[in-house]
Protein backbone atom coordinates (compact mmCIF):
# COMPACT_ATOMS: atom_id res chain seq x y z
CA UNK A 1 0.00 0.00 0.00
CA UNK A 2 1.33 3.46 -0.94
CA UNK A 3 2.11 5.85 1.89
CA UNK A 4 -0.37 8.75 1.94
CA UNK A 5 1.51 11.89 2.95
CA UNK A 6 -0.37 15.22 2.59
CA UNK A 7 2.24 17.14 0.63
CA UNK A 8 1.32 20.63 -0.53
CA UNK A 9 -1.94 20.86 -2.44
CA UNK A 10 -4.08 23.84 -3.39
CA UNK A 11 -7.85 24.05 -3.60
CA UNK A 12 -9.71 23.89 -6.87
CA UNK A 13 -10.78 27.01 -8.77
CA UNK A 14 -13.95 28.64 -7.47
CA UNK A 15 -15.96 31.65 -8.59
CA UNK A 16 -14.15 33.77 -6.01
CA UNK A 17 -10.82 32.95 -7.68
CA UNK A 18 -11.43 34.93 -10.88
CA UNK A 19 -8.75 37.50 -10.07
CA UNK A 20 -6.21 34.79 -9.33
CA UNK A 21 -7.05 32.96 -12.57
CA UNK A 22 -6.28 36.12 -14.53
CA UNK A 23 -3.05 36.46 -12.58
CA UNK A 24 -1.89 32.93 -13.43
CA UNK A 25 -2.92 33.29 -17.07
CA UNK A 26 -0.97 36.54 -17.31
CA UNK A 27 2.17 34.91 -15.91
CA UNK A 28 1.91 31.96 -18.31
CA UNK A 29 1.53 34.31 -21.27
CA UNK A 30 4.84 35.93 -20.32
CA UNK A 31 6.67 32.59 -20.50
CA UNK A 32 8.39 31.71 -23.77
CA UNK A 33 9.01 27.99 -24.00
CA UNK A 34 11.89 26.65 -26.11
CA UNK A 35 10.31 24.74 -29.02
CA UNK A 36 13.47 22.62 -29.38
CA UNK A 37 12.84 20.80 -26.12
CA UNK A 38 12.48 16.99 -26.31
CA UNK A 39 9.00 15.54 -26.64
CA UNK A 40 8.94 14.06 -23.12
CA UNK A 41 9.67 17.50 -21.65
CA UNK A 42 6.92 19.13 -23.69
CA UNK A 43 4.54 16.43 -22.45
CA UNK A 44 5.48 17.11 -18.82
CA UNK A 45 4.94 20.83 -19.28
CA UNK A 46 1.59 20.25 -20.94
CA UNK A 47 0.50 18.04 -18.05
CA UNK A 48 1.49 20.77 -15.57
CA UNK A 49 -0.49 23.27 -17.64
CA UNK A 50 -3.48 20.97 -17.37
CA UNK A 51 -3.12 20.81 -13.58
CA UNK A 52 -2.77 24.59 -13.44
CA UNK A 53 -6.06 25.11 -15.26
CA UNK A 54 -7.83 23.40 -12.36
CA UNK A 55 -6.00 25.23 -9.57
CA UNK A 56 -6.23 28.68 -8.01
CA UNK A 57 -3.81 30.91 -6.15
CA UNK A 58 -4.26 30.15 -2.42
CA UNK A 59 -6.11 32.50 -0.12
CA UNK A 60 -6.51 32.75 3.64
CA UNK A 61 -9.30 30.19 3.36
CA UNK A 62 -6.67 27.54 2.57
CA UNK A 63 -5.38 26.11 5.85
CA UNK A 64 -1.69 26.08 4.84
CA UNK A 65 -1.88 29.72 3.68
CA UNK A 66 -4.15 31.25 6.31
CA UNK A 67 -1.42 33.53 7.70
CA UNK A 68 -0.42 35.03 4.32
CA UNK A 69 -2.20 37.61 2.19
CA UNK A 70 -1.22 37.26 -1.49
CA UNK A 71 -3.46 40.08 -2.75
CA UNK A 72 -0.55 42.48 -3.35
CA UNK A 73 1.19 39.79 -5.40
CA UNK A 74 -1.85 38.92 -7.53
CA UNK A 75 -2.66 42.58 -8.22
CA UNK A 76 0.80 43.30 -9.65
CA UNK A 77 1.48 42.85 -13.36
CA UNK A 78 4.80 41.07 -13.87
CA UNK A 79 6.78 40.64 -17.09
CA UNK A 80 9.80 38.60 -18.14
CA UNK A 81 12.93 40.51 -19.13
CA UNK A 82 16.08 40.02 -21.19
CA UNK A 83 18.02 42.71 -19.27
CA UNK A 84 21.35 41.26 -18.15
CA UNK A 85 22.55 43.82 -15.60
CA UNK A 86 24.01 42.53 -12.36
CA UNK A 87 24.62 45.84 -10.63
CA UNK A 88 26.34 45.71 -7.26
CA UNK A 89 26.73 41.94 -7.08
CA UNK A 90 29.83 40.80 -5.16
CA UNK A 91 30.55 37.10 -5.76
CA UNK A 92 32.11 34.92 -3.09
CA UNK A 93 35.76 34.30 -3.95
CA UNK A 94 35.69 30.72 -2.64
CA UNK A 95 33.30 29.70 -5.43
CA UNK A 96 34.97 31.54 -8.32
CA UNK A 97 35.55 28.34 -10.34
CA UNK A 98 32.26 26.60 -9.56
CA UNK A 99 29.66 29.31 -10.06
CA UNK A 100 26.62 29.67 -12.32
CA UNK A 101 24.98 33.11 -12.37
CA UNK A 102 21.53 33.88 -13.77
CA UNK A 103 20.30 37.44 -14.29
CA UNK A 104 16.54 37.85 -14.72
CA UNK A 105 16.40 34.11 -15.36
CA UNK A 106 19.04 34.15 -18.13
CA UNK A 107 22.45 32.49 -17.81
CA UNK A 108 25.22 35.11 -17.48
CA UNK A 109 28.62 34.02 -18.84
CA UNK A 110 30.46 37.08 -17.46
CA UNK A 111 30.11 36.03 -13.82
CA UNK A 112 29.90 32.26 -14.37
CA UNK A 113 32.74 29.75 -14.31
CA UNK A 114 32.48 26.00 -13.65
CA UNK A 115 35.99 24.99 -14.73
CA UNK A 116 36.85 23.98 -11.17
CA UNK A 117 34.42 21.06 -11.12
CA UNK A 118 35.46 17.47 -11.92
CA UNK A 119 34.31 15.88 -15.17
CA UNK A 120 32.40 13.21 -13.21
CA UNK A 121 29.71 15.79 -12.37
CA UNK A 122 27.47 17.43 -14.96
CA UNK A 123 26.47 21.04 -14.32
CA UNK A 124 24.51 22.71 -17.07
CA UNK A 125 21.21 23.16 -18.87
CA UNK A 126 18.68 20.32 -19.18
CA UNK A 127 18.54 20.75 -22.96
CA UNK A 128 22.28 19.96 -23.21
CA UNK A 129 22.19 16.97 -20.87
CA UNK A 130 24.09 14.00 -22.41
CA UNK A 131 21.97 11.03 -23.46
CA UNK A 132 23.40 8.73 -20.79
CA UNK A 133 21.50 10.74 -18.15
CA UNK A 134 17.78 9.94 -17.94
CA UNK A 135 16.30 13.22 -16.69
CA UNK A 136 12.69 12.25 -17.41
CA UNK A 137 12.91 9.77 -14.52
CA UNK A 138 13.33 12.72 -12.14
CA UNK A 139 12.18 16.06 -13.59
CA UNK A 140 8.81 17.14 -12.15
CA UNK A 141 8.38 13.72 -10.51
CA UNK A 142 8.69 15.03 -6.95
CA UNK A 143 5.99 14.60 -4.34
CA UNK A 144 3.70 17.63 -4.12
CA UNK A 145 4.40 18.51 -7.76
CA UNK A 146 0.78 19.46 -8.40
CA UNK A 147 0.49 22.49 -6.14
CA UNK A 148 -0.19 25.73 -7.98
CA UNK A 149 3.23 27.39 -7.81
CA UNK A 150 5.18 24.22 -8.61
CA UNK A 151 2.83 23.57 -11.54
CA UNK A 152 3.36 27.15 -12.70
CA UNK A 153 7.12 26.66 -12.63
CA UNK A 154 6.92 23.32 -14.47
CA UNK A 155 4.50 24.63 -17.11
CA UNK A 156 6.16 27.97 -17.77
CA UNK A 157 9.79 27.65 -16.72
CA UNK A 158 12.37 27.60 -19.50
CA UNK A 159 15.90 27.14 -18.18
CA UNK A 160 16.38 24.05 -16.02
CA UNK A 161 19.77 23.75 -14.33
CA UNK A 162 20.90 20.15 -13.81
CA UNK A 163 23.53 19.06 -11.29
CA UNK A 164 24.23 15.35 -11.69
CA UNK A 165 26.97 13.60 -9.69
CA UNK A 166 28.01 10.20 -11.06
CA UNK A 167 28.42 7.10 -8.92
CA UNK A 168 31.04 7.49 -6.12
CA UNK A 169 31.90 11.05 -7.25
CA UNK A 170 33.10 13.33 -4.45
CA UNK A 171 32.82 17.08 -5.20
CA UNK A 172 34.61 19.03 -2.49
CA UNK A 173 34.13 22.46 -4.08
CA UNK A 174 30.70 24.00 -3.32
CA UNK A 175 28.61 24.38 -6.47
CA UNK A 176 27.30 27.95 -6.33
CA UNK A 177 24.14 28.98 -8.18
CA UNK A 178 23.23 32.67 -8.05
CA UNK A 179 19.88 34.08 -9.19
CA UNK A 180 19.89 37.88 -9.58
CA UNK A 181 16.78 39.86 -10.51
CA UNK A 182 16.75 43.50 -11.62
CA UNK A 183 13.27 44.93 -11.16
CA UNK A 184 14.11 48.62 -10.91
CA UNK A 185 12.61 49.65 -14.26
CA UNK A 186 9.71 47.13 -14.38
CA UNK A 187 8.22 44.35 -12.27
CA UNK A 188 10.05 41.15 -13.26
CA UNK A 189 8.89 37.54 -13.06
CA UNK A 190 11.44 34.68 -12.95
CA UNK A 191 11.14 30.94 -12.36
CA UNK A 192 14.46 29.35 -11.38
CA UNK A 193 14.45 25.55 -11.62
CA UNK A 194 17.10 23.09 -10.44
CA UNK A 195 17.32 19.32 -10.72
CA UNK A 196 19.94 17.70 -8.47
CA UNK A 197 20.75 13.99 -8.71
CA UNK A 198 23.32 12.28 -6.50
CA UNK A 199 24.10 8.78 -7.70
CA UNK A 200 25.09 5.95 -5.34
CA UNK A 201 28.03 6.89 -3.10
CA UNK A 202 28.33 10.46 -4.42
CA UNK A 203 28.82 13.58 -2.31
CA UNK A 204 28.20 17.21 -3.34
CA UNK A 205 27.79 20.61 -1.70
CA UNK A 206 25.35 23.21 -3.08
CA UNK A 207 24.99 26.93 -2.43
CA UNK A 208 21.72 28.35 -3.80
CA UNK A 209 21.56 32.17 -3.60
CA UNK A 210 18.77 34.63 -4.45
CA UNK A 211 19.27 38.40 -4.57
CA UNK A 212 18.11 41.43 -6.53
CA UNK A 213 16.87 45.02 -6.63
CA UNK A 214 13.45 46.60 -7.21
CA UNK A 215 10.06 44.89 -7.45
CA UNK A 216 9.88 41.32 -8.79
CA UNK A 217 8.45 37.85 -8.19
CA UNK A 218 10.65 34.77 -7.87
CA UNK A 219 8.93 31.39 -8.13
CA UNK A 220 11.68 28.82 -7.50
CA UNK A 221 11.61 25.02 -7.48
CA UNK A 222 14.51 22.69 -6.61
CA UNK A 223 14.27 18.90 -6.81
CA UNK A 224 16.93 16.80 -5.06
CA UNK A 225 17.21 13.02 -5.52
CA UNK A 226 19.69 11.01 -3.46
CA UNK A 227 20.51 7.41 -4.34
CA UNK A 228 21.88 4.89 -1.83
CA UNK A 229 24.63 6.25 0.42
CA UNK A 230 24.65 9.63 -1.38
CA UNK A 231 25.29 12.89 0.48
CA UNK A 232 24.11 16.42 -0.30
CA UNK A 233 24.96 19.46 1.81
CA UNK A 234 22.62 22.22 0.67
CA UNK A 235 22.81 25.91 1.64
CA UNK A 236 19.91 28.15 0.58
CA UNK A 237 20.46 31.92 0.97
CA UNK A 238 17.48 34.21 0.28
CA UNK A 239 18.46 37.88 0.30
CA UNK A 240 15.88 39.37 -2.06
CA UNK A 241 14.99 43.08 -2.22
CA UNK A 242 12.55 44.74 0.17
CA UNK A 243 9.94 45.08 -2.60
CA UNK A 244 10.11 41.51 -3.91
CA UNK A 245 8.01 38.37 -3.54
CA UNK A 246 9.67 34.97 -3.20
CA UNK A 247 7.88 31.61 -3.19
CA UNK A 248 10.02 28.47 -3.23
CA UNK A 249 9.73 24.68 -3.09
CA UNK A 250 12.59 22.32 -2.25
CA UNK A 251 11.56 18.67 -2.70
CA UNK A 252 13.98 15.98 -1.51
CA UNK A 253 13.71 12.24 -2.11
CA UNK A 254 16.15 9.96 -0.28
CA UNK A 255 17.04 6.30 -0.68
CA UNK A 256 18.75 3.95 1.79
CA UNK A 257 21.71 5.27 3.85
CA UNK A 258 21.60 8.71 2.20
CA UNK A 259 22.35 11.94 4.08
CA UNK A 260 20.79 15.31 3.29
CA UNK A 261 21.38 18.61 5.11
CA UNK A 262 19.89 21.99 4.30
CA UNK A 263 21.06 25.22 5.94
CA UNK A 264 18.48 27.85 5.10
CA UNK A 265 19.05 31.60 5.64
CA UNK A 266 16.13 33.97 4.95
CA UNK A 267 16.89 37.68 5.11
CA UNK A 268 14.98 39.54 2.41
CA UNK A 269 11.74 39.86 0.42
CA UNK A 270 8.58 41.74 1.24
CA UNK A 271 6.76 38.41 1.27
CA UNK A 272 8.59 35.09 1.50
CA UNK A 273 7.36 31.50 1.54
CA UNK A 274 9.45 28.32 1.39
CA UNK A 275 8.23 24.71 1.38
CA UNK A 276 11.00 22.20 2.16
CA UNK A 277 9.53 18.71 1.69
CA UNK A 278 11.58 15.61 2.50
CA UNK A 279 10.55 12.04 1.71
CA UNK A 280 12.69 9.28 3.21
CA UNK A 281 12.21 6.17 1.06
CA UNK A 282 15.01 4.01 2.41
CA UNK A 283 16.25 2.58 5.68
CA UNK A 284 18.87 4.34 7.85
CA UNK A 285 18.27 7.66 6.12
CA UNK A 286 19.28 10.97 7.69
CA UNK A 287 17.76 14.42 7.08
CA UNK A 288 18.85 17.65 8.80
CA UNK A 289 16.93 20.91 8.35
CA UNK A 290 18.53 24.03 9.82
CA UNK A 291 16.88 27.41 9.29
CA UNK A 292 17.37 31.06 10.28
CA UNK A 293 14.90 33.82 9.41
CA UNK A 294 15.46 37.53 10.06
CA UNK A 295 12.32 39.64 9.50
CA UNK A 296 12.21 43.40 10.11
CA UNK A 297 10.04 46.39 9.17
CA UNK A 298 6.85 44.90 7.64
CA UNK A 299 8.27 41.69 6.16
CA UNK A 300 6.27 38.47 6.11
CA UNK A 301 8.28 35.25 6.16
CA UNK A 302 6.70 31.79 6.13
CA UNK A 303 8.33 28.35 6.32
CA UNK A 304 6.12 25.29 5.82
CA UNK A 305 8.12 22.07 6.03
CA UNK A 306 7.18 18.40 5.68
CA UNK A 307 9.40 15.46 6.62
CA UNK A 308 8.04 11.97 5.96
CA UNK A 309 9.81 8.92 7.40
CA UNK A 310 8.55 5.73 5.75
CA UNK A 311 11.27 3.13 6.48
CA UNK A 312 12.96 1.75 9.64
CA UNK A 313 15.88 3.47 11.41
CA UNK A 314 15.36 6.87 9.83
CA UNK A 315 16.68 10.03 11.47
CA UNK A 316 15.63 13.66 11.14
CA UNK A 317 16.66 16.74 13.09
CA UNK A 318 15.10 20.15 12.45
CA UNK A 319 16.01 23.46 14.12
CA UNK A 320 14.44 26.65 12.78
CA UNK A 321 15.10 30.04 14.40
CA UNK A 322 13.40 33.37 13.75
CA UNK A 323 14.42 36.90 14.79
CA UNK A 324 11.45 39.25 14.40
CA UNK A 325 11.38 43.03 14.84
CA UNK A 326 9.30 46.13 14.04
CA UNK A 327 5.95 45.04 12.54
CA UNK A 328 7.31 41.92 10.84
CA UNK A 329 5.53 38.57 10.85
CA UNK A 330 7.05 35.10 10.78
CA UNK A 331 5.28 31.78 10.33
CA UNK A 332 6.60 28.30 10.99
CA UNK A 333 4.60 25.14 10.35
CA UNK A 334 6.71 22.00 10.53
CA UNK A 335 5.10 18.60 9.96
CA UNK A 336 6.82 15.29 10.69
CA UNK A 337 5.10 12.06 9.61
CA UNK A 338 6.27 8.69 10.93
CA UNK A 339 4.46 5.85 9.17
CA UNK A 340 3.77 2.42 10.61
CA UNK A 341 6.70 0.93 8.66
CA UNK A 342 9.15 3.50 10.08
CA UNK A 343 10.05 1.65 13.28
CA UNK A 344 13.11 2.63 15.36
CA UNK A 345 13.22 6.15 13.96
CA UNK A 346 14.48 9.28 15.70
CA UNK A 347 12.79 12.60 14.88
CA UNK A 348 13.28 15.94 16.62
CA UNK A 349 11.88 19.34 15.69
CA UNK A 350 12.32 22.70 17.40
CA UNK A 351 11.29 26.23 16.45
CA UNK A 352 12.79 29.06 18.50
CA UNK A 353 11.67 32.69 18.06
CA UNK A 354 13.23 35.91 19.35
CA UNK A 355 10.93 38.96 19.29
CA UNK A 356 12.60 42.39 19.30
CA UNK A 357 9.43 44.49 19.16
CA UNK A 358 6.03 44.40 20.90
CA UNK A 359 4.37 44.86 17.49
CA UNK A 360 6.13 41.89 15.88
CA UNK A 361 4.11 38.73 15.29
CA UNK A 362 5.01 35.04 15.41
CA UNK A 363 2.81 32.08 14.44
CA UNK A 364 4.36 28.69 15.11
CA UNK A 365 2.91 25.20 14.80
CA UNK A 366 5.26 22.21 15.05
CA UNK A 367 3.44 18.94 14.34
CA UNK A 368 4.13 15.22 14.78
CA UNK A 369 1.97 12.46 13.31
CA UNK A 370 3.16 9.02 14.41
CA UNK A 371 1.66 5.62 13.59
CA UNK A 372 4.76 3.55 14.47
CA UNK A 373 5.09 2.26 18.05
CA UNK A 374 8.87 2.00 18.45
CA UNK A 375 10.19 5.51 17.88
CA UNK A 376 11.94 8.38 19.61
CA UNK A 377 10.25 11.66 18.66
CA UNK A 378 10.09 15.15 20.14
CA UNK A 379 8.99 18.59 19.03
CA UNK A 380 8.60 22.04 20.54
CA UNK A 381 8.45 25.79 20.05
CA UNK A 382 9.55 28.82 22.10
CA UNK A 383 8.82 32.54 21.77
CA UNK A 384 10.88 34.92 23.86
CA UNK A 385 12.36 38.41 24.11
CA UNK A 386 15.83 39.61 25.06
CA UNK A 387 16.31 38.92 28.76
CA UNK A 388 16.62 42.05 30.89
CA UNK A 389 18.94 40.26 33.33
CA UNK A 390 21.32 39.28 30.54
CA UNK A 391 21.35 42.82 29.15
CA UNK A 392 22.01 44.21 32.63
CA UNK A 393 24.89 41.78 33.12
CA UNK A 394 26.53 42.80 29.82
CA UNK A 395 26.08 46.50 30.55
CA UNK A 396 27.68 45.99 33.95
CA UNK A 397 30.73 44.74 32.03
CA UNK A 398 31.06 47.98 30.09
CA UNK A 399 28.88 47.44 27.00
CA UNK A 400 26.28 50.02 26.01
CA UNK A 401 22.68 48.90 25.45
CA UNK A 402 22.93 48.54 21.67
CA UNK A 403 26.10 46.44 21.86
CA UNK A 404 24.58 44.25 24.59
CA UNK A 405 21.47 43.65 22.51
CA UNK A 406 23.52 42.86 19.40
CA UNK A 407 25.72 40.41 21.29
CA UNK A 408 22.68 38.44 22.46
CA UNK A 409 21.16 38.48 18.96
CA UNK A 410 24.44 37.26 17.45
CA UNK A 411 24.59 34.44 19.97
CA UNK A 412 21.02 33.41 19.14
CA UNK A 413 21.79 33.28 15.39
CA UNK A 414 25.26 31.73 15.68
CA UNK A 415 23.93 28.19 16.22
CA UNK A 416 22.68 28.19 12.62
CA UNK A 417 25.31 30.43 11.01
CA UNK A 418 28.17 28.28 12.32
CA UNK A 419 26.82 25.35 10.27
CA UNK A 420 27.33 27.15 6.94
CA UNK A 421 30.09 25.59 4.81
CA UNK A 422 32.12 28.75 4.01
CA UNK A 423 33.71 31.09 6.54
CA UNK A 424 33.30 34.03 4.15
CA UNK A 425 29.56 33.31 3.96
CA UNK A 426 29.31 33.13 7.75
CA UNK A 427 30.95 36.57 8.01
CA UNK A 428 28.68 38.01 5.33
CA UNK A 429 25.50 36.77 7.02
CA UNK A 430 26.59 37.98 10.46
CA UNK A 431 27.27 41.49 9.12
CA UNK A 432 23.97 41.54 7.22
CA UNK A 433 22.03 40.61 10.34
CA UNK A 434 23.78 43.32 12.33
CA UNK A 435 22.87 45.89 9.70
CA UNK A 436 19.22 44.81 9.53
CA UNK A 437 18.78 44.87 13.29
CA UNK A 438 20.54 48.23 13.78
CA UNK A 439 18.44 49.87 11.04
Amino acid sequence: MAVQIPFATISQVTESAVVEDIFLTGLLQQCQIDKNQPQWLRDVRQQANSWLSRLSVPTRKDEDWRFIDLSDLTQTKFVTSSVMRANGYSPLEKTENSRMVFVNGIYNTEFSNINGLPKEVYVGDLNNLPQEYDAKEYFAQCHGAQDVFTSLNTAGGNNVTVIWANKNTIVETPIHLVFITDGESESIFTQPRMLVVGETGSSISLLEEYTGVGEYFTNAVTEVYLKENARVNHTRLQEESKSSYHIGKTAISQERDSHYTINEINLGAKLFRHNPEVLQQGEQTESNLNGLTIAMEEQTSDTHSIVALTKPCGNTNQLHKCIVGDRAHTVFNGKVFVTKEAQMTDATQLNRNLMLSPKARVDTKPELQITADNVKCAHGATVSQLEADEIFYLRSRGLDENDANQLLIDAFAAEIIDRLPLESLQTKITETIKQKVSN
